[in-house]
């Protein structure tokens, strides 16, 4: 699919009150590690768990809370029509509050997957991922590293050039900021260098595109 915009951005947007009660609600629950899709669902030995980190290396807490989708869909619809994308969705799944602490990342990947979901009796299942949310919850200045990464792919492989492709995506290093993208867009966080970078991730599902 070509399109102009591989993403769609608001810089400190949200408050900052409640970026901070995000945080502090996000810490008390249990954290875990973060996983891949070729892993989930299965329990993960110590080799398996080293493996997984060489791709994605940070720790996440799930959440389903009212009051954080109230605040950040508004973001979402106006992202949807602004960047001309004009993608039919329906719901978010669950929220990722992630914490990306010293030395940890997640290299090259894209959020969609090859095939709909397959979770009968599940408002998932036949539902794809199309628009991805990250939401910046500390504030730039607070860590190194951890940068925000898009490669748009379009262009033929063997050219690619890494200093010529790769978007950073700098717009969104305030407190409070927010990026919407296509969820089949390539990004990556670089690793943290110093500090802990936390955010929040959304990923909203519609019917498979025709």
């Amino acid at each position: 699919m070509n399109i102009k915009n591989f993403y769609w951005y608001f810089t400190a947007a949200l408050p900052i009150k409640f970026c901070d009660d995000v945080i502090e609600y996000g810490l008390q629950k249990q954290e875990q590690i973060a996983i891949t899709g070729h892993v989930a669902n299965k329990k993960l030995n110590k080799k398996e768990i080293k493996n997984l980190k060489y791709k994605r290396n940070s720790d996440i807490v799930w959440l389903d809370e009212t009051w954080i989708y109230k605040e950040i869909f508004p973001y979402i619809h106006i992202a949807n029509k602004n960047a001309g994308w004009n993608f039919q969705w329906e719901r978010s799944e669950d929220i990722q509050f992630t914490k990306y602490k010293l030395n940890q990342h997640y290299d090259w990947h894209c959020d969609s997957w090859k095939e709909p979901y397959n979770k009968p009796n599940t408002f998932q299942h036949g539902k794809i991922r199309k628009l991805s949310v990250t939401c910046q919850l500390t504030d730039g200045s607070e860590y190194e590293g951890g940068e925000l990464e898009f490669d748009g792919r379009d262009y033929d492989p063997p050219m690619r050039n890494e200093a010529q492709h790769v978007i950073k995506a700098k717009e969104i290093l305030p407190k409070g900021s927010i990026i919407v993208f296509p969820s089949f867009v390539w990004h990556r966080v670089k690793p943290v260098t110093k500090g802990c970078r936390y955010s929040l991730v959304l990923w909203n599902i519609g019917d498979p595109f025709k």
